[in-house]
C-alpha cells in the first residue's frame, strides 16, 4: 500500500472532521493505526490533509518562529536581564514550561498594589466583532497596564523579552487578574480563530497570538491551578513562579486548551503577558 493510493478524499474528510471536533492528533493517529493504516501512511495523511485544510481556511501554517527560552542545552537556570530564573518543568506537546522565581515576592506585591484600585469585572473577546464583554466563563476581576506604563512593568517586560527571546514590542500590556473564592476561568484557547468574523479586527493590532505567560502574584491556600485538560496537566499557582506555553497555529492540534481551576480558599492574583506575531499597537 502506498501513500498515493491510500490517501483518499474520504480519509481526508474524516481527518478534518476529527480535527474540527477537537480530537487530539495522537488519538486520531491511534484510531487510524487500529483500523489497519500503516503508521507512515497515517502520518503523511494527517500532515498533508491538515496543512491543506489550514491553507483553505486562511489559517497560518505551523512555524518554528515562536517565543522560546534558551533551554536547548538542558539548562535548569536561565539569566534574564540579570535575574536568575529556574526551569522547573518542560513539556514539548503542548509546549509548556514552568519557571521558578520569575518575579521576586516584592515585585509580586508591588504589582498587586498598583493594580488593586483599577480592577473591574474581567471581559473576554467577542469573536463576532473583535470587541470584548463580560462572560460567565470568566469570573475574575482584572485590569490592563499599558506597555511600559511604569518602572515595574517596564522591568518585567524586558525580563520576559530576554527570557523568551521575543521583542518587547511584540507583547500586549500586562493584565492583572484577581480570582476570589469560587472564581475560575473555564478551559479556552488564547489564539484568535480565523473562522470568526471579528478576528481580522483583532489581528490588525499585531497579528496572531503565539504565546502566553501567566505569572503568579500570590499563592492561594487551595485551588486555582492552571489546567491543560488535553494532556492532564495542572500547574500549581506559587507566588513568583510562572507558566509559559506557545502555539504555532490557531488550532486545537496545539493542545493548548487551558483554564484556571476554581479557587477553593483564599484569593489568586496573576499577571498575564500575551505575545503576538508582530508589533502590538
Amino acid at each position: 500500500m502506498t501513500t498515493t493510493t491510500a490517501i483518499t478524499p474520504e480519509l481526508r474528510a474524516w481527518i478534518v472532521a476529527q480535527a474540527e471536533a477537537g480530537f487530539p492528533p495522537d488519538d486520531v493517529l491511534a484510531a487510524m493505526k487500529n483500523s489497519g493504516w500503516p503508521e507512515d501512511v497515517a502520518i503523511e495523511a494527517m500532515e498533508s490533509t491538515l496543512t491543506e485544510h489550514l491553507k483553505a481556511k486562511g489559517r497560518p501554517i505551523p512555524s518554528l518562529d515562536l517565543p522560546e527560552p534558551a533551554v536547548e542545552d538542558g539548562s535548569t537556570c536561565l539569566l534574564a536581564d540579570g535575574h536568575e530564573v529556574q526551569v522547573l518543568m518542560s513539556m514539548l506537546l503542548p509546549r509548556v514550561i514552568v519557571f521558578g522565581g520569575l518575579l521576586t515576592h516584592a515585585e509580586c506585591d508591588e504589582m498587586v498594589e498598583l493594580a488593586r484600585g483599577r480592577l473591574t469585572r474581567s471581559e473576554t473577546v467577542v469573536n463576532e466583532t473583535g470587541g470584548s464583554e463580560v462572560n460567565t466563563a470568566r469570573t475574575s476581576d482584572g485590569m490592563f497596564f499599558a506597555r511600559a506604563e511604569n518602572a515595574l512593568c517596564q522591568r518585567i517586560e524586558h525580563r520576559i523579552a530576554q527570557l523568551l527571546r521575543w521583542p518587547v514590542k511584540n507583547g500586549e500590556g500586562l493584565q492583572v487578574l484577581r480570582y476570589r473564592p469560587g472564581a475560575e476561568y473555564k478551559p479556552h484557547h488564547d489564539y484568535f480563530d480565523p473562522v470568526h468574523p471579528g478576528t481580522p479586527t483583532i489581528l490588525s493590532r499585531g497579528g496572531q497570538r503565539v504565546g502566553t505567560l501567566v505569572m503568579y502574584l500570590n499563592s492561594p491556600r487551595r485551588g486555582g491551578a492552571t489546567t491543560f485538560p488535553d494532556v492532564g496537566l495542572e500547574v500549581a499557582p506559587i507566588k513568583g513562579n510562572a507558566v509559559f506555553f506557545s502555539y504555532n497555529a490557531p488550532h486545537v492540534s496545539t493542545k493548548t486548551l487551558h483554564g484556571g481551576a476554581p479557587v477553593l480558599e483564599g484569593e489568586k492574583w496573576v499577571a498575564t503577558k500575551w505575545l503576538r506575531e508582530g508589533e502590538f499597537v
